[in-house]
């Protein structure tokens, strides 16, 4: 990565910009395998050519059993809990623009668990941030709640909506417990670490839960090396890159425009419709995480779908 020569300030837009497909390559995917055997080959795919990666930089690995354990924790909670919440949310019919504007809310949710877990004093800038994002969820998804079901919406049902919000407070948990437990931690090595956890939740998981079938057609093997290479490998070493290009604290600023970055896709893609009340609960969104997020200390990225 020494070699990239494109600019600091581009090279956010592209990380933010596949951060965004993650949803939608989710969408691609979904038809061809059940979620968590998705994310099962994705990791296997992932780890190996971390491997690689590993053995070119050679990436030093914890040195102790309690800084592996800590790396366990977080990934199972932001690989596994987070991404596999997405995945069968998307898999039990919910948009993947909406799935994205509930997981907009990450950094309320990092402010809010930072405050019970850690301690934190949350500032009545933060809470007027939560209730102005709260307010904004709520339009999203009123809009779409099916007065005759009591546990449904328009197209998918409550389980989906319990399942997004699930992964929202696993990757807000597990990035408040990166900081905390895992600030030292090698980027590329502390990586494998938890990929190779959330690897091991999935595979729970499909072993109870799921068939494990695959139907290996040549949209499913694109999609999966989309996964692997652009979003588990590609954003991780432009990641890398903004860090010694010190950039990378300027990426929190980018991601209020994934919700809208991510419904325009899925429009254009999918055919998702996207109404006047949401694009404001978006928009109210957007402004919540805005003025929660402290200006000294913007939120970093902590995964990527």
């Amino acid at each position: 990565m020494s070699n990239l020569t494109i600019s600091p300030k581009v090279i956010p837009w592209i990380f933010v910009w596949i951060w965004s497909t993650g949803f939608l390559a989710a969408k691609f995917g979904l038809p061809y395998a059940e979620p968590f055997t998705l994310l099962l080959y994705r990791f296997v795919f992932t780890l190996l050519f971390l491997l690689i990666v590993i053995r070119f930089k050679k990436s030093l690995w914890p040195k102790s059993k309690i800084q592996i354990f800590h790396l366990m924790v977080v990934g199972a909670l932001i690989h596994g809990v987070y991404l596999g919440g997405v995945f069968q949310a998307i898999k039990w019919g919910m948009p993947a623009g909406l799935s994205a504007m509930i997981i907009g809310l990450q950094p309320l949710g990092m402010a809010l668990m930072g405050g019970l877990l850690l301690k934190e004093q949350v500032s009545k800038r933060q809470w007027l941030g939560l209730i102005i994002g709260l307010i904004g969820l709520y339009l999203v998804l009123f809009e779409r709640l099916d007065l005759t079901n009591e546990l449904a919406f328009d197209g998918f049902s409550i389980w989906a909506v319990l399942a997004v919000i699930a992964s929202l407070f696993g990757i807000s948990i597990g990035a408040v417990y990166q900081k905390r437990f895992c600030g030292e931690m090698d980027l590329i090595s502390g990586t494998w670490i938890q990929y190779f956890s959330a690897l091991l939740v999935c595979g729970l998981i499909v072993i109870f839960f799921e068939t494990g079938a695959v139907n290996w057609t040549m949209p499913f093997i694109l999609t999966l090396a989309w996964q692997v290479l652009a979003l588990s490998i590609g954003a991780i070493l432009l990641l890398m890159t903004m860090i010694k290009q010190g950039a990378a604290a300027s990426v929190g600023s980018y991601f209020y425009l994934i919700a809208p970055l991510v419904a325009i896709q899925a429009w254009f893609l999918f055919n998702e419709t996207i109404s006047l009340i949401s694009i404001l609960g978006v928009v109210l969104i957007s402004f919540g995480v805005a003025i929660t997020s402290s200006k000294k200390e913007i939120m970093k990225p902590v995964s990527n779908l």
